[in-house]
C-alpha cells in the first residue's frame, strides 16, 4: 500500500480522534514507522485538531470530567471482552479514499461531543444560579417589606399629636446608655426605644419600671435584639398615672421588683 492511499483513507483521522479499532491502531503505528511522509500527516491531523479543539473549549466542571472518562474507559474494558473477529482470508480489504471534510468531520464531532456537554452544563449551573437569585431576591423584598411596615407603625407612634416623648438617660452603671419613652396621654400606653440601650448579656434581660406613687411598677420586659439588629419601638404595659421610667437588667423571666442594676431613668 502506498503512503498516500494511506492519509487518503482517513485512517489517520480516526487514529487522532481515538475512533479508530484496535488493529488499524495497530496499522497506524506500523505505517507511521515505515512512512515518514504519513508520521508527518499525522502530526498535521493532531495539530489541526488540537487547534480545532481548543477554538471549541469550554472547560468542564470536575464532575462533568469524571463522568466522561468512566465512561470512555468502562466502554474500552467492555471492548477488551469482546472475542476479535477473524477475516476469512488473508486478502486485505480495499481502502476507500474519503475527502478531507468528512475525514475531519468525523474527528470534529468527538470535541463538539464534549464542548456540547460543557455547553449543558454551563447552562444549567447558570439556570440554578437564576433561580438562586430570584428566590434571594423575593426574600430581600419580603424583609424590606417588613422593615417599612415597622417603621410606618414606629412614624405612627412617634407623630401621634397624642404621643409625649421621655428620654430616659445613663446612670452610674451605664453612663453611656439611653432610651425613649412615647407616652400617650389620651390613653397612658407606653412605647419604649430601646435601641442605645448596650446589648445584654447571655441570661439577662432589660426590665421597664414605673414609677408609681414612689414604687416601682414592672411595665415588661424589652427585646433589645433581633437576628442581630435592634428592635425598634415596642409597647409595654399601660399605666394609668406614673411619675418617672426606668429600666433595670434582670433575669431573662423578670422580677416582680428591681433587683439588678438600674440602667437608664427619666421622669415625667
Amino acid at each position: 500500500m502506498k503512503s498516500q492511499d494511506i492519509i487518503l483513507s482517513g485512517i489517520l483521522e480516526l487514529y487522532a480522534a481515538g475512533l479508530a479499532s484496535e488493529e488499524e491502531q495497530k496499522d497506524v503505528q506500523a505505517y507511521i514507522v515505515q512512512y515518514p511522509e504519513v508520521a508527518e500527516e499525522l502530526a498535521l491531523i493532531d495539530a489541526d485538531m488540537e487547534s480545532y479543539a481548543q477554538a471549541l473549549a469550554m472547560e468542564p466542571s470536575a464532575s462533568v470530567k469524571e463522568k466522561i472518562f468512566a465512561r470512555i474507559n468502562n466502554e474500552k474494558e467492555e471492548a477488551k471482552t469482546v472475542a476479535p473477529v477473524k477475516s476469512i482470508n488473508s486478502v486485505p480489504a480495499p481502502i476507500i479514499g474519503i475527502t478531507p471534510y468528512w475525514k475531519y468531520a468525523a474527528a470534529a464531532s468527538v470535541v463538539l461531543l464534549l464542548g456540547s456537554i460543557a455547553l449543558n452544563m454551563v447552562l444549567y449551573n447558570k439556570s440554578n444560579d437564576i433561580t438562586k437569585n430570584l428566590q434571594q431576591t423575593q426574600q430581600d423584598l419580603a424583609a424590606l417589606k417588613d422593615e417599612n411596615k415597622t417603621m410606618e407603625g414606629d412614624m405612627a407612634v412617634v407623630q401621634n399629636k397624642y404621643s409625649k416623648p421621655v428620654s430616659l438617660k445613663g446612670l452610674e452603671a451605664s453612663p453611656n446608655a439611653a432610651a425613649k419613652i412615647f407616652w400617650m396621654e389620651n390613653t397612658g400606653e407606653v412605647y419604649l426605644d430601646p435601641v442605645n440601650l448596650p446589648e445584654a448579656p447571655a441570661g439577662k434581660q432589660y426590665q421597664l419600671w414605673g414609677i408609681v406613687d414612689g414604687k416601682p411598677v414592672s411595665g415588661g420586659m424589652i427585646l433589645t435584639s433581633k437576628k442581630g439588629e435592634k428592635y425598634r419601638i415596642q409597647k409595654m404595659k399601660t399605666f394609668g398615672k406614673v411619675d418617672a421610667f426606668a429600666i433595670t437588667l434582670e433575669s431573662e423571666s423578670g422580677n416582680t421588683s428591681p433587683k439588678g442594676p438600674m440602667f437608664v431613668l427619666g421622669k415625667m
